[in-house]
């Protein structure tokens, strides 16, 4: 008598051409002091890491080097390239830069505006979380400009990288707006990654899959 067959539940395997992207959130970035304002790069407020951020991307290195990892990227702006210089010295290699996956443009607030406005709860701000809109703020990149160029990004990457993991270093408004395209959730459902955390994302040509977010089990009692 033929044994009967065993089914056993499946497990998740990235599909044959996928590229996994390991989505890491900057390290905290340093405080804005009133009265002064970040220096801008395209427009886009740029400041350093701060001592916490800077422990932040050395534990974020430590976690990461164990893991087979092919390509680091990181953005136009130096908070990402210094969160990922711990993981690239560790494992020789020289990140890439992608410009589409820089933070979103805040407009108006950009530079030293936005962190004031949120701590004061400005009606803007107010409105702007009820709606999940970045672009209510005056000036600010349109809602549709800002999807588009972050599934450009995360497509190039993955498009470049078939079978490969690569470890994307990121911004929190970047992150969080590849994971709703991945989920068809709501803009911002995604929105408040911590610093330093790692989110996961396999891409292929007709379908992204979350595998993890905010993971920040390496940042115990950071």
């Amino acid at each position: 008598m033929n044994e009967p067959r065993v089914f056993r539940q499946n497990r998740f395997q990235r599909p044959p051409g996928a590229s996994e992207l390991v989505l890491v959130r900057h390290g905290e970035s340093e405080p804005l002091v009133e009265g002064t304002s970040f220096p801008l790069v395209d427009g886009h407020g740029d400041p350093a890491l701060a001592p916490d951020g800077q422990h932040q991307a050395d534990l974020v290195g430590a976690r990461l080097a164990g893991e087979p990892i092919d390509a680091i990227y990181v953005t136009t702006l130096r908070r990402t390239v210094e969160t990922a210089a711990p993981l690239a010295a560790r494992l020789g290699l020289t990140p890439r830069v992608e410009p589409d996956l820089r933070e979103v443009h805040l407009g108006e607030w950009e530079g030293e505006l936005f962190r004031q406005k949120v701590a004061d709860r400005d009606p803007i701000v107010v409105q702007m979380f009820r709606q999940q809109r970045w672009d209510l703020i005056p000036g600010a990149e349109p809602a549709e400009v800002f999807t588009a160029r972050v599934a450009a990004g995360i497509n190039r990457i993955a498009a470049a990288h078939p079978d490969q993991r690569v470890v994307v270093v990121a911004h929190g408004g970047t992150i969080g707006e590849a994971l709703a395209q991945a989920t068809g959730s709501r803009s911002w459902a995604f929105v408040g990654a911590d610093n330093g955390s790692i989110s996961r994302l396999v891409v292929s040509p007709d379908r992204w899959v979350l595998r993890a977010f905010n993971d920040t089990s390496h940042l115990a009692g950071s």
